[in-house]
């Protein structure tokens, strides 16, 4: 039996991941805002510092980082777009989890705009998952996905730049998180699927398909590293069940499209399938912006 055919293992992990996502975010969301607290009160050291000391944001910078290990060896056991779309669950820990420690229920419009979210992410890959086939990947497709990745951290750098001298909309660090968040999925995939071609061709040579290979580790690295930096971002500015909202529906959004466009995995599909994608992801969108506005509503 290969690590491909144990599609429960795969399933399993995913679930873990996101718990392990939903109670991070909600550390460090916490360590955030004591760390605003204590800066607005006139308490001495930079912001870092007061992170990097406070141990709620510190347990869930690990988890985090536990969430993506996780992540990844869900990839080594089932499809991408089988363990991607699970992520979503990470959003209902973390509305479940708020409401026991807050002592309240989430308000009926917190509620819709979840069920909306899931519905659209959950849609957008059931059709993905009908359509879409999964074949061997390319030393070409694997030059793309690098390039976009290239692309996707240019325009990052130029949105933080325009940051630091006007504001900008509080989910744009959101939207951010989770489309770096993607590429670490994606990467993994592809390098998990690669390291398995090497160990059964029993080829470890340093040519240009292992450099490869050694690209995408480092892609991982800085968009999984980039991901959580805009991840605190978001935090400072919107409330857990936002910045969850936004990752768990951009991240599984996000690898589907690369999977379908760069990878090929939908390439025979039909065209009522693109129709199906752009109306599930419309949807899934409508169901972040309203949920940033729920939220805003009840906080205020």
């Amino acid at each position: 039996m290969t690590l491909e055919s144990a599609p429960i293992a795969g399933i399993v992990l995913a679930l873990l991941s996101a718990a392990t996502l939903a109670v991070g975010n909600l550390l460090q969301a916490r360590g955030v805002r004591i760390m605003q607290t204590k800066t607005a009160g006139g308490a001495g050291g930079s912001k870092v510092s007061h992170l990097v000391r406070n141990r709620w944001w510190l347990i869930g910078g690990v988890l985090l980082g536990a969430a993506i290990l996780l992540q990844l060896a869900s990839l080594t056991f089932a499809p991408l777009i089988v363990v991607q779309p699970i992520g979503v669950t990470a959003l209902v820990f973390t509305v479940v989890l708020t409401a026991v420690f807050a002592h309240r229920s989430p308000s009926a419009a917190v509620v819709r705009s979840i069920t909306v979210c899931v519905l659209g992410v959950a849609a957008f890959v059931t059709v993905a998952a009908l359509v879409s086939t999964q074949h061997a990947i390319t030393d070409v497709q694997l030059v793309a996905v690098l390039t976009v990745l290239t692309v996707v951290l240019i325009v990052t750098g130029v949105l933080w730049a325009v940051s630091r001298r006007r504001r900008v909309p509080a989910i744009t660090w959101v939207l951010v998180g989770g489309v770096l968040s993607a590429f670490v999925a994606t990467l993994g995939k592809t390098v998990i699927l690669r390291v398995q071609s090497a160990l059964h061709h029993d080829d470890f040579r340093l040519d240009a398909a292992n450099v490869l290979t050694i690209g995408c580790l480092v892609g991982i690295g800085v968009a999984g590293g980039l991901s959580i930096y805009f991840v605190q971002l978001a935090h400072a500015s919107n409330r857990p069940e936002v910045v969850v909202a936004g990752l768990t529906v951009v991240d599984p959004a996000v690898a589907v499209v690369l999977g379908i466009t760069i990878l090929g995995e939908a390439s025979g599909a039909p065209l009522w399938s693109v129709f199906a994608f752009i109306a599930a992801g419309l949807v899934a969108g409508f169901g972040v912006i309203s949920l940033s506005r729920a939220d805003r509503e009840t906080v205020g």
